[in-house]
């Protein structure tokens, strides 16, 4: 089960405590986002090692820089997946370069469309792991388990009206996965 979202004052008070060098803080920060910065990073490199050394980076940036987050740019939820999938993909892009480097059969443009794949798919997992509960509720009866609206409002309780808007705002929600624009600046999060 996803861990209700912190509150905006939760964000500026772990900020707060981080700028001061807790390390109960960095703990905290850890044990309630560790999963979510790794599965993002895992969806990204499809290699646990390297998802793990990511994890691992997103936290000692943060620990190092609690500063540059920004709780006027959005949450420390976001502001912590914006910074793994960064990671990984840098990562992703320099193993790709690598293996480009040493292979003349890759192209430039494969490159590129593998970063862009893997980039659309942590957005993706990520807008679904945020998105409120009802939404995901509903997508996941329609898409998993393949009711159709009518069904979806007698699992759910809720009414033919109530099942069509959530599954529409769910995949509103989700379709932004492959928008271009890059999530908002975070600082010196790059």
């Amino acid at each position: 089960m996803v861990k209700k979202e912190a509150s905006p004052r939760w964000d500026r008070r772990m900020q707060q405590r981080l700028a001061r060098g807790e390390a109960a803080a960095l703990g905290e920060l850890y044990d309630r986002y560790a999963s979510l910065a790794h599965g993002l990073a895992h969806r990204v490199l499809d290699d646990e090692q390297a998802a793990d050394a990511i994890t691992r980076d997103v936290f000692a940036h943060v620990w190092e820089h609690p500063e540059s987050y920004d709780p006027k740019q959005g949450s420390l939820r976001t502001w912590l997946a914006v910074l793994a999938q960064r990671f990984a993909v840098r990562r992703l892009r320099a193993q790709e370069t690598a293996a480009f480097s040493r292979a003349d059969g890759d192209r430039a443009e494969d490159l590129e469309q593998r970063l862009r794949s893997a980039s659309v798919a942590a957005r993706a997992d990520y807008i679904v792991t945020a998105m409120p509960t009802p939404l995901r509720d509903a997508l996941d009866l329609a898409y998993f388990q393949r009711r159709d609206y009518r069904q979806t409002a007698a699992d759910l309780g809720v009414t033919e009206d109530e099942a069509r808007r959530r599954l529409r705002l769910g995949l509103q929600l989700l379709s932004t996965a492959h928008d271009i624009a890059a999530p908002p600046e975070f600082g010196g999060a790059a």
